[in-house]
């Protein structure tokens, strides 16, 4: 057993080197052949056809020339003559008759660069000729011209006419002369362009021919070499396949016997760990499958033992009621009543779900839910609630409009608002039921201080209320407004309550007014100066007339005004007292 498993690995192993031999060795004659290809490709644009370029327009400089002299001597025949439009035009005539022998100079020089280079397979006896045929054609030309050039200006300035024109004639004539031996070295040049052409195409097919070979051996040979490995694997794959679909189908009580000690055997031992981990996995959803929402299930799958033992965390838990549920209730039939309610959960639980907290429970026509480990980071728990608090406050003005329709009445019976309470401080978390039924849920200060503080809005008239430290936790990220200290029930040191007036920098002008004039008041009622109160606390509902906060704390003025209280009264509202 161990020389086969050993066999199977060299092998594998044997496939690899083959490939990649294989591979290096076409890779190796692709950058051979590609290199010559680009060497011909590079000789082809760069010099073969430049040079036939540099011939084509010798010929037209040939004729710009002919141009340039015909309107000189026009020039000079006027009378009387203009020297000035006359020299400009025997310099037109110069650059012309310049660039002739530029562009053949040219043509010279990139031929003898194809001869030079030993690199290509060029025709360099046929370029050779090329070369000393245009070399004569340029200096022939240069040499009748000149003459007949010099020969024509001295009879234009002697005003004989026939002569001159019998000149021009001949001038004609060697240019035709010219043009006609350039035609045949392009002809001759063109052969040799076709000749670059066609060896370009032939090595770009060799090159093409010799990797599809070898490329051919290489898929040969790992095939060769895949028959013989997949002669020692295919039964324990086809054991692996059965157990697959024995998980696909939900069965995972089978497990795989484990016949070798290679690669496939180590796989069918994991394999039967993954079953074995699916089994437990299985237990677990089975266990927690009772809980509402999703994360908490995923939570505790990933932990089970937070379930068991439970953990004390920092957690920001909300309330959120529904007001004037009881006097709405009475006069709807359960039908409506199941249905209006249904519609009131589905449209409050989405902020909360949005905003990544977990749904506690319903309890009734409140909702209570939380923020915190293991679910999302501790920083950002009281960010979120209070983001979720906002998106629900939002959603009243919608959700008073849907009413009527969802009844098929005009209008409700009674107004129905939020009033939310959200409070931030250490909990116990665990797992609270019975066999039955379990639930996971959160206890301690913190869920009664945010059950106490949704209570409260009905006092001051207000939505959104929370705790001193989820204030702390926020930051700037929000408009807030203290409203009071209070003690609630169970407790003895009072603290601050808070209003959420909205997302930061999202306040009107008479909101900031309102705020400023209240924290006057506030200031005022602490220090007992109640008549500074009261003028603070008219000013703000100045501002926002209605403003429940001003007007609780303007009917408590009244009330404390024919009793002042005494000199340790703190200024606090305790709830147990009401």
């Amino acid at each position: 057993m161990p020389i086969f498993n050993q066999s199977i690995r060299r092998k594998i192993v044997g496939i690899a080197l083959g490939l990649i031999v294989l591979m290096l060795v076409t890779a190796i004659l692709s950058m051979v052949m590609s290199s010559q290809v680009g060497v011909l490709l590079d000789e082809l644009t760069n010099r073969y056809i430049p040079a036939y370029g540099d011939l084509a327009r010798a010929n037209i400089r040939s004729l710009e020339r002919t141009v340039a002299l015909r309107r000189m001597v026009m020039t000079r025949m006027q009378s009387p003559t203009d020297e000035e439009a006359y020299a400009a035009r025997l310099r037109e005539f110069e650059e012309a008759d310049r660039k002739i022998e530029e562009e053949a100079e040219r043509a010279r020089a990139l031929i003898n660069a194809i001869i030079d280079d030993p690199r290509t397979p060029s025709d360099n006896a046929a370029l050779a000729r090329i070369e000393t045929r245009i070399e004569t054609a340029v200096t022939e030309l240069r040499r009748d011209m000149n003459e007949d050039h010099a020969r024509l200006l001295k009879e234009i300035d002697a005003r004989q006419i026939p002569d001159a024109r019998n000149t021009l004639e001949r001038i004609d004539a060697l240019r035709d002369q010219f043009n006609q031996k350039i035609d045949v070295i392009r002809g001759d040049m063109l052969k040799q362009v076709f000749f670059s052409t066609s060896q370009v195409i032939r090595h770009q097919h060799q090159a093409i021919i010799i990797s599809g070979v070898v490329t051919l051996l290489a898929a040969v040979v790992g095939f060769a070499f895949a028959l013989l490995v997949s002669s020692g694997i295919t039964r324990p794959v086809r054991l692996l396949l059965a157990g697959t679909r024995e998980v696909e189908a939900g069965r995972f009580d089978k497990t795989i016997t484990v016949s070798t000690q290679d690669e496939i055997g180590e796989l069918a031992a994991a394999f039967n760990r993954m079953i074995e981990q699916l089994r437990q996995n299985e237990r677990i959803r089975e266990t927690f499958g009772r809980y509402i929402d999703p994360k908490v299930v995923q939570g505790l799958i990933d932990r089970p033992e937070v379930a068991i033992d439970g953990q004390r965390r920092v957690m920001t838990i909300m309330f959120c009621d529904m007001s004037g549920f009881t006097s709405m209730s009475e006069g709807m039939t359960p039908r409506g009543l199941v249905k209006v309610m249904n519609h009131y959960f589905t449209v409050m639980s989405g902020p909360i779900r949005n905003n990544r907290g977990v749904i506690d429970k319903y309890i009734g026509d409140a909702i209570m839910s939380y923020w915190g480990p293991p679910f999302i980071e501790e920083a950002e728990q009281a960010e979120l609630a209070c983001l979720a608090a906002i998106d629900m406050a939002d959603q009243v003005p919608a959700l008073q409009k849907q009413l009527p329709d969802l009844l098929g009445i005009r209008a409700m019976p009674a107004p129905c608002d939020l009033r939310i309470g959200i409070a931030t401080g250490e909990v116990l978390t665990g797992s609270i039921g019975s066999d039955l039924m379990m639930s996971f849920t959160v206890m301690g200060d913190a869920v009664n201080l945010a059950s106490r503080l949704e209570a409260v809005n009905k006092v001051y008239g207000t939505r959104i209320l929370i705790s001193q430290a989820t204030a702390d936790a926020i930051g700037s990220r929000f408009e807030l407004r203290e409203i009071d200290r209070l003690v609630v029930a169970g407790q003895s040191v009072p603290q601050a309550v808070f209003e959420v007036l909205g997302r930061a920098g999202a306040l009107a002008g008479p909101q900031v007014i309102l705020r400023k004039h209240y924290a006057e008041a506030l200031a005022a009622y602490r220090t007992r100066r109640f008549d500074d109160a009261r003028a603070a606390l008219n000013a703000a509902l100045e501002s926002v007339p209605g403003d429940g906060p001003s007007r609780t704390m303007l009917a408590r003025i009244a009330q404390l005004e024919p009793n002042p209280p005494s000199a340790d009264w703190d200024g606090a509202w305790r709830m147990d007292s009401k």
